[in-house]
C-alpha cells in the first residue's frame, strides 16, 4: 500500500512552540506513543506518514491528538509532561474521538463568586446528583469519553507563582478547576500530591485579584495525629502555624510575602484554625477548609454554614488518611448527606492525577492495592469503592463505637471541650 500522508497547519494565531513544545519535545512524546507512524515537522506544519493500512488508525489518532494539542494552546499550552502523562493513561490515545473529548473551548457563563465561567453538563455537574450512576458518568468524563451532556473546558493560566504559570495538568485537575468555576461548593477529595489545595489557592488569589471578592479565608483543623496543643510550646499563633503552613507558603509563592504579610496585617486574607469559624457569616469571600478528613460531622456542618453571599467554598482532603480515632470524619459521609443538591460539586482524584515525583502516583496505587486485597479499612475510608453492604457495616460498627464513647463521656461535646482546654492551657 503507498504512503498516506496527513498534514496538519498550525494557525497563524498560535506560535508553533506552543503546540510542538521547545525543541519539538511536545511532539516527540506523541511520535514515541506511536512508534510505526513518521512525523516530520516543517516550520508551522507537522505530516504524519502511515505507510501500511494496518497503521490508519494509529494515524487518525495521532492526528486528533495533535489537533487536541493545538486547541489547548489556545489557553493552556500543553507541556510535554501533560503529555505524556495523558498518553501512558491512554487519555488520549485510545479515548480521542474528536479534539472537543477532552479540551473544548466553549465559552460557560458565571455561577459562582471565584469563577468567571460555567461548564453545562460537565462531567463534575452530573456527579452533583449524589448517585452512583451520576459518579460513573464522571469518571468517564474523567477519562477523556465524549459525553452528550457537554464538553469539558481546558481552564487557562489561573495565576503566577514566581513567574511560573499555574494551570491544571491533568483531566482530573481539569474538571476540578472547573468544578470551582461553575459551583458555589465544592469538595476534592484525593490523594497526596494531587493539587487539591495549590489549585484551590490558585483560584482564591485570582478571584481576589480580579475583584470578584473582597477576601480570602483558609482554614484547617488545627490538631492532627493525636497531638494536643496544650503541650506544645509557645503562643497559640505559634502552636497553630506549623499546621497552617502549608497554606502560607501556597499564598506566599503566589502572592510574595511582603504583599502576603500585608494582606494578613489589614485582614484581607485569614489563615485560621477550623474553631475559629463557629459563629461567623462569610460573605464575599473565597473560603478553603484543607485537610477536611480530619473534621468531625458536626464541624464540617459548622463550616458548611458559614456560606454567606457571593462565596465560593472549596474544601479538600484524603479519606485514606484520617487521623481521627473514634469520631466519624465529615468528609467521608458528605457526599452522601448532600450529593443531591444543585450547586455542590464533587471531584475524585486519584494516582492518575498526582503532579509530586512520580514515585508518589506508584506509592498511592500500591496502598490503593493493599488496601483492596486485605479488605481491612478501620472506618478510615469512605467506601467510594466499596458494596453497600461493605459501607452499612463500617456505618454500624462506628455508630456502635461513638454510642460507647458517649455513654463515658463526662461532657456533650468532649472534643470540642478538649481543643478549648488545650488551647487555654497554651495562653497560661
Amino acid at each position: 500500500m503507498a504512503t498516506t500522508t496527513r498534514t496538519i497547519t498550525i494557525p497563524r494565531e498560535l506560535d508553533p512552540v506552543a503546540v510542538f513544545g521547545p525543541v519539538d519535545e511536545v511532539i516527540r512524546e506523541v511520535e514515541k506513543a506511536f512508534p510505526e507512524l513518521t512525523f516530520v515537522v516543517r516550520g508551522d506544519r507537522i505530516a504524519i506518514l502511515s505507510r501500511s493500512k494496518n497503521t490508519q488508525s494509529d494515524a487518525d489518532k495521532a492526528q486528533n491528538i495533535i489537533e487536541t494539542i493545538i486547541q489547548a494552546a489556545y489557553s493552556a499550552p500543553l507541556d510535554a509532561d501533560s503529555v505524556r502523562r495523558m498518553l501512558e493513561r491512554d487519555v488520549l490515545r485510545n479515548h480521542v474521538r474528536t479534539r472537543e473529548t477532552v479540551f473544548a473551548s466553549d465559552p460557560p457563563t458565571r455561577r459562582g463568586a471565584g469563577s468567571t465561567a460555567h461548564t453545562a453538563g460537565s462531567g463534575v455537574n452530573a456527579s452533583r446528583t449524589g448517585n452512583r450512576g451520576a459518579t460513573a458518568a464522571s469518571q468517564r468524563l474523567h477519562e477523556g469519553d465524549a459525553s452528550s451532556t457537554g464538553k469539558p473546558r481546558v481552564p487557562g493560566v489561573i495565576t503566577f507563582a514566581s513567574n511560573v504559570p499555574i494551570r491544571p495538568k491533568t483531566p482530573g485537575q481539569i474538571h476540578y478547576v472547573n468544578a470551582i468555576e461553575s459551583h458555589v461548593i465544592t469538595f476534592a477529595i484525593g490523594p497526596a500530591g494531587t493539587g487539591k489545595t495549590y489549585l484551590a489557592v490558585a483560584k482564591a488569589v485570582r478571584a481576589f485579584q480580579d475583584k470578584r471578592i473582597r477576601r480570602i479565608v483558609l482554614t484547617r483543623p488545627a490538631v492532627e495525629a493525636g497531638e494536643s496543643l496544650g503541650f506544645l510550646p509557645g503562643t497559640l499563633n505559634e502552636k497553630v502555624d506549623p499546621y497552617l503552613r502549608p497554606l502560607y507558603d501556597a499564598l506566599s509563592d503566589m502572592l510574595g510575602a511582603e504583599q502576603l504579610k500585608r494582606y494578613m496585617d489589614d485582614g484581607t486574607i485569614e489563615v485560621a484554625p477550623l474553631a475559629y469559624m463557629r459563629g461567623r457569616t462569610l460573605n464575599d469571600a473565597f473560603v478553603i477548609l484543607d485537610e477536611a478528613q480530619n473534621t468531625t460531622e458536626q464541624q464540617m456542618k459548622m463550616f458548611l454554614t458559614r456560606l454567606g453571599f457571593n462565596t465560593t467554598m472549596v474544601i479538600t482532603g484524603d479519606v485514606t488518611q484520617i487521623d481521627l480515632t473514634v469520631p466519624r470524619s465529615g468528609l467521608a459521609t458528605i457526599e452522601g448527606i448532600l450529593g443531591g443538591i444543585n450547586d455542590i460539586a464533587f471531584v475524585h482524584l486519584d494516582a492518575r492525577d498526582v503532579v509530586r515525583h512520580e514515585l508518589v502516583g506508584r506509592i498511592v496505587e500500591a496502598y490503593d492495592r493493599h488496601t483492596s486485597k486485605s479488605g481491612k479499612d478501620n472506618g478510615s475510608r469512605s467506601g467510594y469503592e466499596r458494596s453497600e453492604n461493605g459501607r452499612s457495616a463500617d456505618r454500624a460498627n462506628a455508630e456502635h463505637q461513638i454510642s460507647a464513647v458517649q455513654r463515658s463521656a463526662t461532657q456533650p461535646n468532649a472534643e470540642e471541650s478538649s481543643v478549648e482546654q488545650s488551647s487555654e492551657k497554651g495562653h497560661r
